[in-house]
């Protein structure tokens, strides 16, 4: 018998991981303008497609305007949003949804099932759409079977399906816009979200406003009808302090990314509020090019793993507002196996010299290793500055590894550039995480070469394939958290990703805002907020 899933749209309220800052009752207002600062890094573009976009801060914008088929549950299930219900079949590779009636688009386009339908053409097809196709696996087709019933068929199971269709990357836009937009829609978005897009500045501001009509929040929701905030403005604001400032002077009522050094002043004052959750996600990693010598070399990955002291790293740069990492996945990501890799390793630079040393990597004068008439020199690819403060890291770690005899490099790159080096295996040292619903992001972030996108790492193991591979289908889930734990391991154990730290996501509000919120996934909802009377 097909598994039937339906679901009451009673409203749930949501969890905040931590709050700090307690301030009396102050009266509520509808309407107004919400200004939030956010950490964009320096980038000089925005794209707003979810299809196409990568960039968590871009998705942060993104959940705003647009909504899903179905959401992420606190608990990590899925629940109704778009979608009231679904049938899954026996075989698990065919879903029939049942769509909610009423809902439309901000351009005025209805939303049904050939609106859905013309949403998995778009992400199946690799000519327009590069990184949100993997979200969809083995997508076959989508047939309409009434306007408001919609069949998936997959050509084997599965089982991040519907996790995936909850992401920002699978979220759903407007047919309409797209055949007017093509490939500018990621500046002129169109969704069904609270909020509907109005004007962009590029690289500076992206200008929102409440979507009137709005009648269809999840049950993650607050409530159910229209945003209470008019405006909702996004100010790009990559420099750290300038954010705190901006904050505290009353210029923006929100600001996300506070820097560790201004947690604890901002929890101490009785005038802002910290909520913070973490992001699900691949960890923070270091990813050495393993294609490239010497990085081919196991042994050489080792020493360069031994020569760090990773937790030291992230004491310094975080100051205790920031879990050490110790395995690719997010500690509360579903078959993540952190804990049990805590203290899997440990920093050994007399080990990391022996082994340099019996390798033929030898101090020069200068102090950094020389083979052939060689340096023992890396080139670590960055795009996005110091964002989270990663660059605060990297520095650190050139300095543990220029007393190991290796030099490392700052190669910074515009977004398309970086992502094209990246793709064909063009550096020695990279470093990333990316936002995740299910953890068959592993899958899709270690990969062999034939496979290799765009913001992947080249990884030819065929163990490592094939157990992710196999856990991509497995609808056993013990089975399938034990082939996540065998890949976690594998990972660690070769060297293929160093984990740096967990990110808590973070964002500070100003007493002149309520109901502001963090989801699931770990993105900023703006749904719920509301200004109040000063």
């Amino acid at each position: 018998m097909p598994t039937r899933r339906e679901f009451s749209w009673g409203l749930a309220g949501s969890a905040i991981a931590s709050a700090a800052g307690v301030r009396p009752a102050r009266a509520q207002t509808a309407g107004g303008e919400l200004l939030v600062a956010f950490d964009g890094a320096s980038v000089v573009r925005f794209v707003l497609d979810p299809h196409n976009s990568l960039f968590a801060p871009h998705n942060r914008v993104i959940r705003s305007i647009f909504d899903n088929l179905v959401v992420l549950l606190p608990d990590q299930s899925v629940g109704p949003w778009l979608a009231a219900s679904w049938d899954v079949s026996t075989d698990r590779k065919t879903y029939v949804f049942k769509l909610r009636q009423g809902v439309r688009f901000h351009d005025g386009t209805p939303f049904d099932a050939a609106a859905v339908k013309a949403n998995f053409d778009r992400l199946s097809d690799p000519k327009t759409v590069l990184y949100a196709k993997a979200e969809i696996g083995p997508f076959e087709s989508a047939e309409v079977l009434a306007s408001d019933t919609l069949r998936i068929t997959l050509n084997r199971p599965f089982e991040p399906f519907l996790r995936n269709l909850s992401s920002t990357k699978l979220a759903i836009i407007s047919p309409t816009a797209l055949a007017r937009y093509g490939d500018a829609f990621g500046q002129n978005p169109v969704g069904t979200g609270p909020f509907r897009f109005t004007g962009l500045t590029q690289g500076t501001e992206i200008r929102l406003e409440r979507n009137p009509d709005y009648a269809w929040a999840p049950p993650t929701a607050s409530h159910a009808g229209p945003a209470y905030i008019e405006k909702l403005t996004f100010r790009n604001v990559p420099e750290q302090a300038t954010r705190v400032a901006a904050l505290k002077s009353g210029q923006v009522q929100v600001a996300d990314l506070i820097p560790s050094q201004n947690i604890a002043e901002v929890k101490a004052d009785p005038d802002l509020r910290l909520l913070q959750k973490e992001l699900l996600n691949t960890n923070y990693s270091l990813a050495l090019n393993v294609t490239r010598a010497p990085w081919d070399d196991e042994e050489i990955r080792q020493a360069f793993r031994l020569s760090l002291d990773i937790g030291a790293i992230v004491r310094v740069v975080y100051l205790g507002t920031a879990p050490r990492a110790w395995s690719p996945l997010s500690p509360s990501l579903f078959a993540s196996a952190e804990h049990e890799l805590a203290n899997s390793w440990k920093p050994d630079p007399a080990k990391a010299a022996a082994i340099l040393d019996r390798k033929g990597w030898i101090r020069a004068a200068d102090g950094i290793r020389e083979k052939d008439g060689k340096r023992l020199a890396i080139s670590f690819i960055d795009a996005q500055g110091n964002r989270e403060q990663r660059l605060d890291c990297i520095q650190l770690i050139r300095r543990q590894l220029a007393h190991a005899g290796i030099a490392l490099s700052i190669d910074s790159q515009a977004p398309g550039a970086y992502l094209q080096k990246v793709a064909q295996g063009e550096y020695d040292l990279a470093a990333g995480a990316q936002f995740a619903d299910d953890p068959d992001v592993l899958r899709r972030y270690y990969v062999p070469s034939e496979r290799v996108v765009a913001a992947a790492i080249r990884v030819n193991d065929p163990d490592l394939q094939q157990w992710l591979d196999q856990a991509a289908s497995e609808g056993d889930t013990a089975k399938r958290a034990e082939l996540y734990r065998l890949a976690q391991h594998r990972i660690i154990d070769k060297v293929y990703g160093i984990p740096v730290y967990v990110l808590l996501y973070n964002l500070a509000t100003t007493g002149a805002v309520t109901g502001v919120d963090i989801d699931t996934h770990g993105f900023p909802q703006f749904h719920g907020a509301r200004l109040v009377a000063s």
